[in-house]
């Protein structure tokens, strides 16, 4: 009898006997701070029995971790059969969840820093609802976990599993793992000096916010106010009293240093989360369909099928799109660290996404593709509103200067009255350019969504994939004779604002014929 029969018919299994110690060394990082923050405290007031008495809640705490990691594993169980997989958790009250294959949309492999150690993998079904919905199992064997998803899809795709992949979850056929995997071409990857090139334009200041978080909390901690000005005076007194008198000029050249020591900073926490999120990313080609594979710390595995991509994102940056760098996402109906896509080229030249985009079955658009701007009324009442915030600010400055009794208010007034107009200016400007780039377009295949002024993002949905096509007015929309064409994508939002009615009548009547006329079987 074949490994999957024995499963089918067998008693329940339990995930691999270390995922309890992966559980509770992963654990361990959250109980540093507060075990040091609480032997400081205690070594503040001298009390040498206290730090005894931490010190064992501390390794008491611990073994209690171990423990209770030790019960959910043992109580943890979970079957795969041949409609569904079933699991059953819970200590104290048990919790039985049966999830059907229909209804699992991709499944896909995560190692942490201490599960790759040990050669675990938690394997993550998602169902496409996200949260709590989604199922997982922690940990198996790197093999087991790959085999069995292999199997999942088979058997969620209607496939008759063949005898090599039946037998995949027995050790002895580890290597037959990848067979699914022999034919995969490689579409896209980043190697060191790209994801250094990435990292200098993920600027980020993460760092220097998360040490003021930090400080704020446990300010209790420290033995003066670290936001005082004069208490930072008094500590420069002595060795470093000089910095106080050394003149303008030095302080102006003492402020240059500190902001390019932030913007320092900020390239290195922009670096170091980059490597750590992209490190040997990596895009394949698969029978299976799109495999991606990325991570230092935490490296992940996952399979895309051809058919589950619902639409293309192309992303930029205000500064990236001058040196012709942009990213491709796919929006699917699983979803990607709790968001509605899948980034599958994060940082790549145009002329490298194409292939993907090919092998997406998508098209880019080009010369011939008939862009259409939104509707001009659309844009001038979206400026209309903007501009009735700042009147309430305005009459109100305004009458604050005519009420002002001597000239140094009315001079001060006049100033703080340029604040809201040169705010309002570069909104109307905004609008301006954004009546100018908004643009939307739809061929015999797809339909094309371009936003943005500053950092542009283009959106191409299939027009065989849209789950709903609706057309929305208010008040204002009827009565200029616009409207919001709203796609429904299973995977995501697809929103066309302000199409002029008649335009968006005839574009939802292309799309729905589009689905009408098509045999969604021969697509699977």
């Amino acid at each position: 009898m074949n490994a999957v029969s024995d499963i089918d018919r067998s008693e329940p299994r339990r995930t691999d006997p270390k995922s309890f110690i992966v559980s509770t060394l992963s654990a361990v990082p959250r109980m540093v701070l507060p075990i040091l923050a609480g032997f400081y405290g205690i070594a503040q007031g001298g009390k040498a029995w206290g730090l005894a008495v931490l010190a064992l809640f501390a390794l008491g705490g611990i073994a209690i971790s171990v423990l209770v990691a030790f019960l959910q594993w043992r109580r943890f169980t979970y079957r795969v059969g041949e409609a569904d997989i079933r699991v059953e958790s819970g200590v104290l009250s048990r919790a039985a969840r049966s999830v059907p294959y229909e209804r699992i949309q991709d499944v896909s492999l995560e190692q942490g820093l201490v599960a790759r150690i040990f050669d675990l993998v938690q394997v993550k079904f998602e169902t496409g609802a996200g949260g709590k919905d989604e199922l997982a199992l922690a940990y198996l064997p790197a093999s087991e976990g790959e085999a069995l998803r292999e199997l999942v899809r088979e058997r969620r795709e209607g496939e008759l599993a063949s005898a090599e992949t039946e037998d995949a979850l027995a050790p002895a056929t580890a290597e037959s793992s990848g067979d699914a995997n022999a034919n995969a071409q490689t579409l896209f990857a980043m190697g060191p000096r790209r994801i250094f090139t990435f990292g200098l334009f993920e600027f980020s200041l993460t760092v220097v916010a998360a040490a003021a978080g930090a400080a704020q909390q446990f300010d209790q901690f420290i033995s003066f106010d670290i936001w005082d000005v004069d208490t930072w005076q008094r500590l420069l007194t002595g060795p470093g009293e000089r910095l106080l008198h050394i003149g303008l000029a030095w302080q102006v050249i003492a402020a240059i240093g500190a902001i390019v020591s932030l913007a320092a900073i900020g390239l290195v926490t922009g670096l170091v989360r980059t490597a750590l999120r992209e490190w040997d990313f990596r895009l394949d080609k698969t029978p299976r369909g799109f495999r991606r594979r990325r991570g230092l710390l935490t490296r992940t595995d996952l399979v895309m099928p051809v058919h589950r991509v619902q639409a293309l994102s192309f992303t930029t940056g205000i500064i990236r799109r001058r040196f012709g760098w942009g990213g491709l996402s796919f929006i699917s109906l699983a979803q990607d660290s709790g968001k509605g896509n899948h980034s599958v080229a994060p940082f790549a030249k145009d002329e490298e996404l194409e292939p993907i985009v090919r092998a997406a079955q998508f098209a880019s658009p080009d010369a011939s593709t008939e862009w259409h701007r939104s509707s001009t009324a659309y844009h001038a009442v979206r400026a209309l509103v903007e501009s009735l915030l700042f009147i309430p600010v305005t009459i109100g400055t305004a009458l604050g200067i005519a009420l002002a009794g001597d000239g140094g208010a009315i001079v001060g007034g006049w100033a703080l009255l340029l604040a809201p107009v040169a705010l309002w200016g570069f909104l109307m400007v905004r609008r301006y350019m954004l009546w100018r780039h908004h643009r939307h377009a739809l061929d015999h295949r797809q339909v094309y969504r371009r936003t943005g002024w500053l950092a542009p993002k283009l959106l191409v949905g299939s027009r065989i994939k849209q789950q709903s096509v609706e057309i929305a007015q208010g008040p204002l929309a009827r009565r200029y004779g616009y409207a919001t064409l709203a796609l429904g994508l299973a995977g995501g939002k697809f929103d066309l604002h302000g199409v002029p009615v008649a335009e968006a009548y005839r574009m939802r009547g292309a799309i729905l014929s589009s689905i009408a006329g098509t045999d969604f079987s021969e697509l699977l």
